[in-house]
């Protein structure tokens, strides 16, 4: 099944022994589009406090209510490594946020999410070995976790083969392998004002400095495509 990230944002998660916050942003890898955290800002329990939890703590999402329970408990979260989510995710706080919750490792083998079977094919991440092998200051200045915030990203302008054609409106997900699919974009400044549906297959370049995705198709190709209603 497939859903806007904007239509997961409020969403409430649950731990095994009650409620931990809502859902108020997604990060994704921008290599595979895979979703690797969600962000939940948590209730007065722990001070509103935002924190990063990966798809594969995820157990059977309950949609219809808008609910994702997981397989943690509340003192799991209360005692994980302090994350500033307002900056950027060190390759030392990941590490030691995947010990803290025996996460297993995005890498060659992959990981699941929830009771999913499907695989995510993540880059690999360096760990406490090479780490105390080599200079950390080192390491980290060469890590690029490649984690992009969905928040940040939208808005973001596409550009095609042959001139801009509009701007990134929201994401969508599939929701058994919790990967980005497609590009929601509003053409409304271009091409008379629909939203049309790109599968990031076509991104070819993200120009971060300049905020703006590069596509191999053309102007003609996305007006061709289907409007979107936002049904999803």
């Amino acid at each position: 099944m497939q859903h806007t990230i904007k239509s997961l944002i409020g969403f409430k998660m649950a731990a095994t022994d009650g409620e931990i916050g809502e859902v108020k942003e997604l990060y994704f890898d921008d290599e595979s589009w895979a979703i690797r955290y969600l962000i939940v800002e948590t209730g007065n329990w722990l001070f509103n406090k935002k924190v990063l939890i990966a798809p594969q703590a995820l157990l059977a999402p309950d949609w219809a209510n808008k609910n994702f329970p997981v397989n943690l408990t509340k003192e799991q979260i209360k005692s994980s490594p302090d994350i500033d989510t307002d900056q950027p995710v060190s390759h030392r706080q990941e590490i030691e946020m995947y010990g803290h919750y025996a996460w297993e490792r995005y890498g060659g083998s992959g990981f699941y999410a929830g009771n999913s079977a499907a695989v995510m094919n993540l880059p690999a991440i360096v760990d406490e070995e090479t780490i105390k092998d080599n200079d950390p200051d080192s390491i980290e200045d060469n890590y690029d976790p490649h984690l992009r915030s969905t928040e940040r990203v939208s808005g973001y302008h596409i550009h095609a083969t042959d001139g801009d054609i509009g701007h990134i409106k929201d994401f969508i997900i599939d929701g058994d392998t919790w990967k980005i699919t497609d590009l929601e974009i509003d053409t409304h400044n271009w091409i008379g004002g629909h939203k049309v549906l790109i599968p990031v297959r076509h991104v070819k370049e993200i120009q971060w400095n300049s905020f703006k995705i590069i596509l191999d198709v053309s102007t003609a190709l996305i007006k061709d495509e289907p409007i979107f209603k936002e049904a999803i």
